[in-house]
């Protein structure tokens, strides 16, 4: 063949390559798939929305939203549809994951913190556009990262690992997902049925049976006896928090309720009786939550959870050195490596990522100076400051599974607190943006994970996770306003605990207030606790795993002390069922009981919300 012939064929060659790319971007990037995504992202950000104000809590939806996706359009081809493929259910997951994780562009946290703070008045336009340019922030540095930290470091990325194995087993075994997802329908049935008649049955909570004389300084304010109700122990019926606990698992439920016991039966009469926290109405049926935590418990529970957040990142140093390194070679013949440069070819193009990156850096400083009146020096400082942590943060997330949303706002909060004293608003809404950001920024690499292992394109991905972002601003947004139309009447009581709010409002007030804004007694106890969280962080890291495993989850342990010990308590049954399920059936536990877990999170917030917009609209 002549020199011109050989390039002619080698020219034909790579357009039928790039060809056959288009051909399957086509096939997984479908409208379908992305609606799909968007919609079921949609719903189920409420539910984290709904379980993040209770608890502080959300959870990964990739795998739920897989189930659901497949058993709808398998439900669908009687009518004539197309078989909805594996790649298209990967891109759909993308979306929903992105949509769901709303919740953490600050839907919980620092968006009702400066509520209930400064009085900001949110509307839904407002909350749409700031939420969409956190999240967008995240999904730009993630897409950035995924050659280093997919490719050439291999790092495993567990949800994403899981919900590529998932997948496969779902369409080698498409009975086994249809049975799942009757198992995820059955448990959402089951949950809104029962919040509908705890609600309307009006349905109390069970105080249990103990209580013992009040001291001087409550008895002098005409309460004769503390009873075990006031002081938050009861038995809830609701089956909400039991499914977290099944979630979370019993190191995390079991940390939760020593934390309640120590908080509740230890510190909450002992303040009391010095007069450091008021208490509430004499009613044995009554929990005391806003007095005793509201007051001085939340400041030592708060103090724990963020230094042994922050420990746990530094103790993490060599992954903050390798994200800013050129990583590790993926090890031979891995998977990850392997299935991603098979596709390499269709990554999302650098022009796109160089755009992306000042498009969305303007984004995110505009909203902050327009919304809040940040001087753009500041907005600007915290856009760069969220690229450098949401390396961090993804680096941390493929290593070990947690992406460190509240440690790298606090980190944020802490630089800004020096830079802007005063302001309630840079303080929060700054650090907004560095953890809403590394949450995307986590959520899309373990997404991009279970792709590598799919073969997926990673540039329809890039596309679906920008739609689910936006999709989920939108529903999320609406879903907010909906659940705390008075976020400073409503929140930080029994009835919406909202324990990431009072963190990042506690940590606002030490910069924006002084310590002279917490009670007596709140400043030593938060050193000890803060030195306690430190330890136990130095204690899950270094001890060998066998004893590592039976240390107090510190973020838990603190935990309990900004929520009823009635939520903690439902999360122990939980966590204590599903290992009793685990040792009896272990089988039945594998296949159905994560699913189950979830149906009835979802069921039962989508519950919520509806009682909440029937009684609005009556009243």
């Amino acid at each position: 063949m002549q020199p011109v012939d050989r390039a002619v064929a080698t020219d034909s060659a790579a357009e039928e390559q790039r060809d056959a790319i288009r051909a399957a971007f086509r096939a997984q990037l479908t409208v379908r798939a992305v609606l799909t995504g968007v919609l079921l992202g949609g719903l189920l950000s409420i539910c984290n929305i709904y379980t993040g104000l209770k608890v502080g809590w959300g959870t990964n939806v990739s795998i739920t939203a897989a189930l659901v996706a497949f058993a709808v359009w398998l439900l669908l081809r009687p009518l004539g549809t197309r078989p909805f493929g594996i790649l298209e259910n990967n891109v759909s997951q993308t979306a929903a994951s992105a949509a769901a994780a709303v919740s953490s562009a600050g839907l919980v946290a620092p968006i009702p913190a400066l509520t209930v703070m400064s009085g900001y008045e949110w509307s839904w336009g407002v909350l749409v556009l700031w939420t969409t340019s956190v999240m967008l922030v995240g999904i730009v540095v993630g897409a950035a990262l995924r050659r280093q930290l997919v490719v050439e470091a291999g790092l495993k990325f567990p949800g994403g690992y899981a919900a590529a194995e998932t997948l496969q087993q779902m369409y080698a075994r498409g009975r086994e997902a249809v049975s799942r997802v009757a198992v995820l329908g059955a448990g959402g049935v089951v949950a809104a049925a029962a919040a509908l008649v705890i609600h309307y049955a009006k349905i109390p909570r069970w105080p249990l049976p103990w209580s013992f004389p009040a001291p001087a300084a409550v008895a002098a304010k005409g309460v004769p006896s503390i009873s075990a109700g006031n002081l938050t122990f009861m038995l809830d019926p609701s089956p909400l928090m039991m499914a977290i606990g099944v979630l979370v698992g019993p190191r995390a439920s079991v940390s939760l309720f020593v934390g309640a016991i120590i908080a509740w039966a230890g510190l909450a009469p002992w303040v009391l009786g010095l007069g450091w926290a008021p208490p509430g109405p004499p009613d044995p049926a009554k929990p005391w939550f806003s007095q005793v935590s509201g007051t001085w418990l939340l400041w030592p529970g708060v103090a724990m959870m963020v230094t042994a957040s922050l420990a746990s990142l530094a103790f993490s140093w060599r992954s903050i050195a390798r994200s800013f390194g050129l990583g590790t070679a993926a090890p031979a013949g891995s998977q990850a490596g392997a299935a991603t440069e098979a596709n390499g070819v269709d990554e999302v193009p650098r022009r796109w990522l160089a755009l992306g990156i000042v498009a969305v850096a303007a984004f995110a400083s505009i909203t902050q100076v327009a919304f809040f009146g940040i001087r753009w020096w500041t907005a600007l400082l915290a856009v760069l400051l969220t690229f450098a942590l949401a390396v961090v943060a993804g680096r941390v997330s493929g290593e070990t599974n947690v992406t460190p949303v509240g440690a790298m706002g606090k980190v944020t909060q802490l630089v800004f607190g020096v830079l802007e004293p005063g302001s309630a608003a840079a303080n929060l809404m700054s650090a907004n943006v560095t953890g809403g950001a590394a949450s995307q920024t986590g959520d899309l690499l373990h997404d991009l994970k279970t792709g590598a292992m799919l073969g997926a394109s990673p540039r329809a991905q890039f596309i679906a996770q920008i739609c689910g972002a936006v999709g989920g601003a939108f529903a999320g947004s609406a879903a907010y306003l909906a659940l705390v139309p008075d976020a400073r009447a409503m929140l930080g009581t029994e009835a919406w605990p909202a324990p990431a709010m009072l963190t990042w409002k506690a940590v606002a007030e030490l910069f924006v207030r002084g310590l002279e804004a917490a009670a007596p007694g709140t400043m030593e106890a938060m050193v000890i606790a803060g030195v306690a969280g430190i330890l136990l962080a130095a204690m899950e890291k270094y001890l060998p795993k066998p004893v590592a495993r039976w240390v107090p989850s510190p973020a838990a342990l603190g935990l309990g002390f900004v929520i009823p010990a009635y939520n903690a308590t439902s999360m122990l049954i939980g966590a204590l069922v599903a290992l009793l399920i685990g040792r009896v059936a272990p089988r039945w536990s594998d296949r159905f009981l994560v699913p189950l877990a979830a149906g009835i999170i979802a069921g039962e917030s989508l519950a919520g919300v509806g009682i909440s917009l029937a009684e609005m609209a009556r009243g």
